[in-house]
This record gives structure tokens, sequence and C-alpha cells, in this order.
């Protein structure tokens, strides 16, 4: 995609490798069950986000993150109970949700892990824009999103589905990188619990070295995939994820 050597990479190979993130250990997403670290686990090259039936899962955070770049990771979500969402994020450096932003460039409500969602959050009213597209996330996908100066960009398998060129709602500070595997009860049930798996986690830097990254005016939109991008205003991030934190202790996720 033209964005050069990434400048983190996590490949789960072991335990270890946790060290790099903040495990979030708290309440869960609105306050919602409880994030905790025994429901992260990594086995044969592979983490693997966990929720039950009360509604114990778990998230993490990449910190610390930066202004502009591409993040990438590898993911498959099984299909699960209707309560879990499978998420990837930016979530702002300064904890300043709502006004430092959000950008869920994967998320999955839908319990057969087939409609795939985006959310920009953005302003002190916490407004949002909103974009969806038809993939099967129960097979492995490679998810990315791309943050420049004039545009967000979200991808599957290298082919751009999603994008916002409006400058005025772009993030205003550094961001990271959040896995979740967010509980919300008033979707449905948790019978049969949730499950979500990651590969591995790239990020790219946006600097002179790297490059601009990749073309911004790509369509993308093949095969089963049928993007829509809209926006709406809401004052509840009830419909998005409602965000991380590295702490899992904040009630605004």
């Amino acid at each position: 995609m033209g964005w050069g050597e990434p400048n983190r990479i996590n490949n789960f190979d072991d335990a270890s490798e946790l060290g790099d993130w903040s495990i979030y250990d708290g309440p869960g997403h609105a306050g919602n069950g409880r994030r905790t670290p025994d429901a992260v686990a990594i086995a044969d090259g592979v983490l693997t986000l966990t929720g039950d039936e009360q509604g114990n899962t778990a998230g993490m955070a990449w910190n610390p993150g930066q202004k502009y770049g591409r993040w990438e990771a590898r993911v498959q979500s099984p299909a699960s109970a209707e309560a879990y969402h499978s998420l990837l994020l930016l979530w702002p450096d300064a904890e300043n949700f709502p006004v430092g932003g959000e950008v869920d460039f994967m998320e999955i409500s839908d319990a057969a892990r087939q409609t795939i969602e985006m959310f920009l959050h953005y302003g002190a009213e916490n407004s949002q824009k909103q974009g969806d597209t038809e993939v099967d996330a129960t097979q492995w996908h490679n998810w990315a999103v791309e943050w420049t100066p004039d545009h967000i960009a979200a991808y599957v398998d290298g082919e751009q589905w999603w994008e916002t060129t409006d400058t005025s709602i772009l993030p205003p500070g550094p961001m990271h990188l959040c896995i979740q595997l967010d509980y919300f009860p008033d979707d449905g049930g948790a019978e049969g619990g949730g499950l979500e798996h990651v590969d591995w986690v790239r990020q790219y830097p946006l600097d002179a070295t790297s490059g601009s990254g990749g073309s911004a005016t790509s369509t993308g939109s093949t095969g089963s995939r049928s993007p829509s991008d809209s926006a709406t205003d809401s004052g509840s991030a009830e419909s998005g994820s409602g965000g991380s934190g590295a702490s899992g202790s904040s009630s605004d996720r």
C-alpha cells in the first residue's frame, strides 16, 4: 500500500508479547459486565479474547500511539452470542473521548459476523459518521485503517471500503490501536459467549521516509462488499464501540 516498513509489529508468538499491551481490568463497556486479563490468551501464535455468558470479556490497548499512520490486523471473528461485538479501533492517547475522537474501523455487532461497521466519533457531542460492508468475518481477513491530514480510510484485504475526506471531523491528537470484545447486553443474550482471534498487528508511521500512504481515491467495493457512508449525530456511544482506554476503567467505553 506504499507505507514502507512498520514501526511496530506484534505477532503474538508467545505470552511475553502481551507485555507490549495495556490489558483492561475493570468494568465493561458502559459498565456492563467486566473486562478481565483472564479473558486474554495466546496459543499457537494467535491472540484470543474470550467473552463468557456472564459478561466477562477482554480488551487491550497498544500504547503509546501516534498522530497519523496506518494500522493493520489479521482477525477472525467466529459467530458469537448477540451480546458480543468484535472490535478494532483507534482511541486517543489523551483519554479525552469524545473530543479526542474514536475510530472503530472494524466493529461487528452482527452475531453471524457477516456485516462489518465503521464508526468515526468526533466532537464534544459525540457525533458519528458511519459505514458498513458485507464480509464473512468468520474467516481470516486483514483489516486496516489509514489516517492522514486529509482523510481516514478503512480497508479489508487491501481494498478500500470506506473513506471520509472531511478534515473538520478527523481526530485532533495521537491515537493508539485497541482490540476489544465488548459486551452489549441490550443487543441480546450472551448464551454461547464470544471469541475474537488475532494473528498479528502492525503500525506504520506517516513521515518523510514512509511516504504518504496508499491512494485515498480508490473506491474499493467489489464482490459482496456494499459500502455505505452516512453521517449521524448522537449523544451516546452505544451505536459504536464506546471506546477503550489503557486501564479499562473508564465508564465511557
